[in-house]
């Protein structure tokens, strides 16, 4: 019978103990802290905003409020959208409130700030809200998350419907900051490539108040299409003043490049009716998505969530599940779990790629007309369904240095 000595027993025991408390310390500063960093109450704020933060702590709820034994704290903090609120921000969160992951950052500016931030902290970052092919290609990091969409989505989507009906020369009225840039950038390759011509652009501050020296020009260009490269407050400020002007209803055609439901809420079905638009995500498109919704709109008011917020709950349900998978909060392990994994969360199903991109498909909307609507979040259609593959820019065309 081999017996352990008193000794050997009290080796092993301490042994045994030094590896529980190892395992204990898997988790830094015994809590796992998810930091909500988006635009509260600027200009993009219905996109994201308050919307995205329930949507996190929805998802915290959901996962049961605790990870690996250890209690899931969320906090948050108001960008603006501005890139160095959100620098600023991202590093008192890493530093002073010890978060682990950051998810959100609706514009492009505040989310590559915040990224490099968080790639100096080796921490998650999760962007949601900002578009901008860069965020996964020259700009990427090996901490960083593209999630719901980008730009080569959008000018694969709306851009090349729009072509497609033979509406092949464009004019862009552009945001003056990379997301607009990059928009207008993507969307010309396709109307170039489809046999169009882009005949002009001209660019507007972010959060413009007057839009009608913007639109004239585009008006007096006489191309097929005027293309509307911004988001937010800007894309409704631009729709209400072409119609003013007289643009909307004539024979040029004013092309949203980015749209959300709330800016369709915002604008009204008769001054909308007929408009595609291009999201990762809608709430009325199976019942995985209504049921969720329906959760989300006894929370928030009874609006529908965007894209975007349901982004928020389902990168949050997956950086969770990948810390519980890995035992452990730290970044690199995390980043790898979640880069070798099929995601398919009832919501959004797909992979995300070396570059940090989630590759799935896009959903090219069609604004309903008035008496098509059955309620206020009834504001569309799923006209076509765009396959991943062709949503997302090919590997091989990366410019990202985690690409090999």
């Amino acid at each position: 019978m081999n017996r352990k000595t008193p000794i050997a027993a009290l080796v092993a025991g301490l042994m045994a103990a030094a590896g529980v408390a190892a395992q204990a310390q898997t988790v830094s500063d015994n809590e796992v802290r998810i930091g909500v960093l988006t635009d509260l109450s600027g200009i993009y704020s219905a996109i994201e905003g308050p919307g995205a933060l329930l949507a996190a702590q929805m998802a915290v709820k959901d996962f049961g409020g605790k990870v690996l034994g250890k209690n899931i704290v969320v906090t948050s903090a108001d960008t603006q959208s501005k890139a160095d609120l959100s620098s600023s921000k991202a590093r008192e969160m890493f530093e002073k409130d010890k978060v682990d992951m950051i998810v959100g950052n609706v514009s492009t500016a505040s989310a590559l700030a915040a990224m490099e931030v968080s790639e100096q902290f080796k921490r998650v970052a999760i962007v949601t809200g900002a578009a901008s092919l860069p965020i996964t290609n020259e700009k990427c990091t090996p901490y960083s998350i593209h999630y719901v969409y980008d730009t080569y989505a959008l000018s694969r989507g709306t851009g090349k419907a729009v072509v497609d009906t033979g509406k092949k020369n464009w004019f862009f009225v552009t945001a003056d900051y990379a997301f607009g840039h990059t928009l207008e950038r993507d969307t010309s390759e396709v109307v170039n490539a489809s046999g169009g011509k882009v005949m002009g652009s001209v660019k507007h501050p972010i959060n413009t108040t007057d839009f009608s020296s913007f639109l004239a020009q585009a008006q007096a260009s006489k191309a097929d299409v005027i293309g509307l490269a911004n988001a937010g407050g800007d894309t409704i400020g631009s729709v209400k003043q072409a119609a003013e002007l007289g643009i909307m209803g004539s024979k040029q055609t004013v092309v949203p490049l980015l749209m959300f439901i709330s800016d369709v809420q915002a604008l009204g079905l008769k001054q909308t009716a007929g408009m595609n638009f291009t999201v990762g995500w809608y709430w009325d498109y199976n019942d995985s998505n209504r049921k969720f919704a329906e959760r989300f709109m006894k929370e928030f008011k009874g609006k529908a969530p965007t894209s975007v917020q349901a982004g928020v709950y389902s990168s949050t349900m997956q950086y969770l599940k990948a810390v519980e998978t890995t035992k452990t909060d730290n970044a690199d392990a995390v980043m790898k779990r979640l880069k070798s994994i099929e995601i398919n969360d009832g919501l959004f199903k797909g992979k995300i790629r070396a570059d940090g991109k989630f590759e799935h498909d896009m959903y090219l909307l069609q604004v309903k007309a008035p008496n098509e609507s059955k309620g206020p979040n009834d504001v569309a259609k799923v006209a076509k369904v765009i396959a991943a593959k062709d949503a997302t820019l090919p590997l091989s065309q990366s410019k990202c240095k985690l690409v090999k």
